[in-house]
């Protein structure tokens, strides 16, 4: 069946129609990573777009549900090049196919994927159609697409209920995560095989407390902080701060997220009054917008963002480099950074974007790539151990 896809600018592709039989509009994003398309389809920072996979054949193999970094797929749509319809993998659950139809995630193959990619990095992201009609109206069609807008969509995938993960035992027990939002565990346990937890030589994080806030947490960040001994509780993004501080946690993580980040005022105070007390906070990608916006700094809209498994991100302290997993549209301005409060802790090698912060007397980092990786490099999981260390109270530096 043939498919289309119409950009906002009025450039349609045609190519063949993959995934579930609907129509839909969304913001069109692009990600560069070769491997790990399972971990970008499942990673609800993409809630409200549709992803433009630029590695030429995406599903060679398969869909492993043990790698899924949440319940179900999130992007609206899913673009490629070429859709392997019989993949070769020993772990492979299904086809790639069969999982986007089961989950309503439409889609486009045969088209070329380096042309989009290229309109959008030339006029920037932009929004789009996926269609099987071949009578659409371009008329009609280009103002609904220049009016749509990804909203609020933190809610959407949060969880609606707190829970909490014991230190390494409970990943088997409960799965990657228990939020009824995106999981349950009769669901989990239908779809989603046990994952193996990884062997963990020192559990240096034994005995600490950690909340998570889910502002759309992938798996392995409280998988990063279990296998480290920690225990960890999930909050819905909505939590009120108040709550978290009477549980007091010997740390706060603050999770990845879609969507602008100004669009979370009500979780920006939650943030601010965070930020006011003394326990240590790590934040990543939205969480570190969201501690920047609470601070007083400013963000901005890229023009077509950060999407990919191999983006250097450089520590300003060391001066060391590190190849870092990427998914965010949006950026701190570090031109209105007031040094009192915050001060660049990395930059992006390639265009100079900030990559994270460290705050000026407070007991805070955050950045703006993935050190849980999945998909990606994980030479920067060694943050992980630098929040422990901080909540042990040690020099994240001996």
């Amino acid at each position: 069946m043939k498919a289309f896809l119409i950009l906002e600018d009025g450039t349609v592709f045609e190519g063949t129609h993959i995934g579930a039989d609907k129509e839909i509009i969304s913001e069109i994003v692009f990600n560069t990573s070769m491997a790990g398309y399972l971990e970008v389809l499942t990673d609800p920072s993409y809630a409200g777009q549709a992803v433009c996979m630029t590695y030429p054949l995406i599903g060679n193999y398969g869909i492993c549900k043990d790698d899924c970094e949440s319940l179900r797929p999130w992007p609206d749509g899913f673009i490629v090049r070429e859709l392997s319809r019989i993949p070769s993998n020993f772990r492979n659950d299904c086809s790639i196919q069969q999982f986007l139809e089961e989950n309503g995630v439409p889609g486009i193959a045969g088209i070329d994927t380096r042309a989009l990619t290229k309109i959008l990095r030339e006029k920037g992201t932009m929004n789009g159609m996926i269609t099987t009609n071949a009578k659409y109206d371009l008329n009609t069609i280009l103002p609904k697409l220049k009016a749509y807008t990804t909203g609020k969509v933190v809610e959407k995938v949060s969880c609606d209920k707190k829970y909490t993960l014991a230190p390494t035992t409970d990943l088997a027990q409960n799965g990657p995560l228990s939020g009824s939002a995106r999981f349950d565990k009769a669901s989990y346990e239908k779809g989603i095989r046990e994952p193996k937890p990884a062997l963990v030589k020192e559990l240096n994080g034994a005995g600490l407390k950690v909340a998570l806030l889910d502002f759309g947490a992938k798996a392995n960040i409280a998988r990063s902080l279990a296998e480290r001994g920690c225990e960890v509780t999930v909050y819905p993004a909505l939590t009120s701060a108040e709550e978290i501080i009477k549980d007091a946690p010997d740390g706060i993580m603050l999770s990845n997220g879609p969507g602008d980040p100004k669009e979370c005022t009500s979780i920006i105070e939650e943030v601010r009054k965070l930020y006011n007390t003394d326990i240590p906070i790590f934040a990543i990608c939205l969480g570190h917008q969201l501690m920047a916006l609470a601070t007083g700094a400013d963000t901005h809209k890229m023009k077509y963002g950060h999407r990919g498994g191999n983006h250097p991100v450089k520590d300003l302290a060391t001066g060391r480099v590190y190849i870092s997993s990427q998914n965010h549209g949006y950026v701190v301005d570090t031109d209105k950074l007031d040094p009192k409060v915050a001060v660049p802790a990395f930059v992006n090698v390639n265009d100079g974007t900030n990559e994270g912060l460290a705050y000026t007397g407070k007991n805070i980092f955050t950045v703006q790539f993935h050190p849980e990786a999945c998909p990606g490099p994980q030479d920067s999981g060694y943050l992980f151990d630098r929040f422990i260390n901080m909540m042990k109270g040690e020099n994240e530096n001996a």
